[in-house]
């Protein structure tokens, strides 16, 4: 490759739109678009397959700015690529209803694949990404047809380097050997706190050779032949992902701020936007200058246009050879469920010593997963007690990629930040699991999931004090609450089997956010009336299970292993004389989007309410009104036996009915 002065003229209009639009925003992170300016340039213009005037081009390299502070870096290069991004859109750079807003924010911006901010975040997806890849080719090529060919390029930072979530994840991508991820990681050696000395004194490229990346160096990111040389040499590579260290300067070029703390997450000032400007040979009092050339040189929409029609005749040659093939994959990558795929789901019988819904949760899946090829995932390193193994599949591993069980390792954190990856590519409906307790390792990657709407299931087991022997730190009683709070996700608890499998076909349907089935260890009860009911009434959040007549006295709400305990009593308060409804709600979320007069008909005004779960009472307020009462944990369990924890701690039948006569008036 080779540069001249417009490339440099590129580089340094980089720079300055970066230092004009936070500056007068008044807000973001001028020293890293400065910094890295020089090695946006050559990848956007001559390294990176990207369509601009197709951004969802499905074969299109991906690209994450995992730093996503720099977020001006990368509007200004689509900006100049020739995405649809004007340059007033520049100008209204972290204003209301711009599309440039302060971190990059994926359905916003063309050419934005991933929302970024929280660090290492990006990482972690970007293994997604490309694992995303390297399992489609090896289940949609066919030799002299090729139609995923693709690689994950990632800028990061010494911050996300920091974070164990891409330290987790960086260690998988390693151990599968996912050759056409690369990230570039911007060694400037400044945090918000100042020099990386005072935290960051490890070596980084010895860590990644020993994660099994490859690692290769350019020692001055103004070099621009030498960082198209490293991004051509990380091109070759197929055996094992690489990680590109590049040297920068914060900042470059601004007379009193490069290579300063004080550059990194606030406006340069006038006067130092003016020197900089000056030391790059700029108009002082120029503001979003674009000279002459810069974009006929940075423009890639005919490049772009040129490698998708290569690729679309490719993809031409090999539909009329695989017309199944063919469509399994227009059906995968529209999002579009198989025909029939629900008559699949299994329905329980009642009787029996019962069965766990994770047991239950497998069965649903094992018995889905046959007609959905698009279900990939696994769990951390719990699937024997997570029930997550797809029975019909072999283990996905770098000799295997095209397999559909996947060990994420004792790995949490990365495991939800690479289950965004996956569901980001598109083409795979991914899943994941771990014990409920431990969903607090992955919440800042769940939030990102239901912020991006993204279709991630995440199946959680062992959901309550009913764990047992295990004691405290193993018995969630304040997740299911913590998840509630999560805006666009939805929680689905089910009481039984049949709860279960009608809970995963909302999972499956869902098309603009991620579902967390909760599930327990022990087993419980098939209930009367689920088989019939259970289909449209987890769908609608919450229904009536059973009922004490048309003028109920009381209504018993309860989620999961609990609604046994609610349709014990109700059994009890009839001996008694009093008419209990039991109402099953396994899904806040689900039955908040009811009508109010659906909700009405299930919760009838002016009759008391008592809610019972075995988890912290907050939010149950919202569904129980004043009049109501809660049973429920507000405190932490007790290392016993699972029944004798809940006899101890209050959580049984006995118990629903004192507090239910109470609220009648008849304790």
């Amino acid at each position: 490759m080779t540069f001249d002065a417009l490339d440099e003229l590129s580089v340094t209009t980089l720079r300055t739109l970066a230092m004009d639009a936070v500056q007068r925003a008044d807000s973001g992170h001028p020293g890293a678009p400065m910094a890295l300016a020089p090695v946006a340039h050559v990848l956007f213009t001559r390294v990176l397959t990207h369509n601009p005037s197709n951004p969802s081009w499905p074969d299109r390299d991906r690209f994450v700015l995992s730093c996503g502070h720099a977020s001006m870096l990368l509007y200004g290069a689509l900006h100049l690529s020739g995405y649809d991004l004007g340059l007033d859109e520049i100008r209204s750079f972290r204003q209301w209803g711009s599309r440039t807003p302060g971190h990059p924010e994926r359905g916003l911006t063309p050419g934005v694949e991933i929302t970024t901010g929280p660090l290492g975040q990006g990482c972690g997806a970007s293994v997604g990404m490309a694992l995303a890849e390297a399992h489609l080719a090896a289940r949609f090529n066919r030799p002299g047809h090729t139609v995923v060919d693709h690689r994950t390029w990632v800028l990061c930072s010494d911050g996300d380097l920091m974070e164990g979530v891409a330290s987790e994840a960086a260690s998988l991508a390693g151990h599968l050997r996912l050759g056409k991820l690369v990230w570039i990681w911007d060694d400037n050696r400044i945090t918000i706190e100042g020099s990386t000395e005072l935290t960051f004194s490890e070596n980084v490229a010895r860590r990644f050779e020993d994660y099994g990346w490859r690692v290769l160096r350019v020692a001055d990111a103004n070099d621009l032949p030498a960082v198209a040389a490293a991004l051509a040499a990380a091109c070759s590579a197929s055996d094992r992902p690489t990680l590109i260290a590049v040297r920068s300067h914060i900042a470059w070029g601004a007379p009193a701020k490069q290579d300063t703390a004080d550059a990194h997450g606030a406006p340069l000032g006038e006067e130092e936007v003016s020197a900089a400007k000056r030391a790059y040979g700029w108009p002082a009092d120029e503001h979003f200058l674009v000279p002459d050339g810069v974009r006929e040189r940075c423009r890639q929409v005919d490049r772009g246009r040129a490698a998708e029609a290569a690729w679309a005749a490719r993809v031409a040659g090999w539909k009329e050879r695989f017309p199944e093939l063919a469509e399994e994959w227009r059906r995968r990558l529209a999002g579009e469920l198989p025909e029939g795929w629900s008559a699949a789901l299994p329905g329980f019988e009642m009787g029996g010593k019962g069965i766990a819904t994770r047991i239950a949760s497998g069965k649903v899946l094992n018995a889905i997963a046959g007609r959905m090829p698009e279900l990939v995932g696994g769990s951390a390193d719990l699937g024997p007690s997570c029930k997550t193994v797809i029975e019909a599949s072999g283990d996905l591993t770098a000799a295997a990629p095209g397999e559909r069980n996947l060990h994420f390792g004792i790995r949490e954190h990365g495991m939800a930040a690479i289950l965004n990856g996956l569901s980001l590519h598109g083409g795979i409906r991914p899943y994941g699991s771990t014990f409920l307790v431990f969903a607090d390792y992955m919440r800042p990657s769940i939030r990102l999931a239901a912020l991006m709407g993204l279709s991630v299931i995440y199946v959680f087991t062992h959901d309550s004090i009913w764990v047992g022997e295990d004691g405290p730190t193993h018995q969630p009683v304040e997740q299911l609450a913590s998840l509630r709070t999560i805006p666009n996700l939805v929680v689905v608890r089910p009481a039984d089997a049949n709860e279960t499998a009608a809970a995963w076909r909302v999972a499956v349907e869902r098309r603009d956010g991620p579902t967390a089935l909760v599930l327990s260890r022990q087993n419980l009860p098939v209930l009367a009336g689920t088989a019939e009911l259970a289909g449209d009434g987890v769908a609608a959040g919450a229904y009536v299970l059973a009922d004490g007549g048309s003028a109920p006295a009381v209504v018993l709400i309860a989620t999961g292993s609990e609604v046994a305990l609610a349709a014990a009593a109700r059994e009890t308060l009839a001996a008694r004389g009093i008419a209990a409804r039991v109402v099953s709600m396994p899904s806040w979320e689900l039955f908040a989007g009811q009508p109010a007069a659906s909700r009405e008909a299930v919760l009838p005004q002016g009759v008391p309410r008592l809610a019972i779960e075995a988890g912290v009472t907050m939010g149950w307020c919202r569904w129980v009104g004043e009049r109501g009462e809660v049973v429920g944990l507000d405190r932490f369990g007790a290392s016993a036996p699972g029944k004798i924890v809940a006899v101890k701690l209050g959580i049984t039948a006995e118990a629903v009915v004192e507090r239910a006569l109470a609220l009648v008036g008849r304790g």
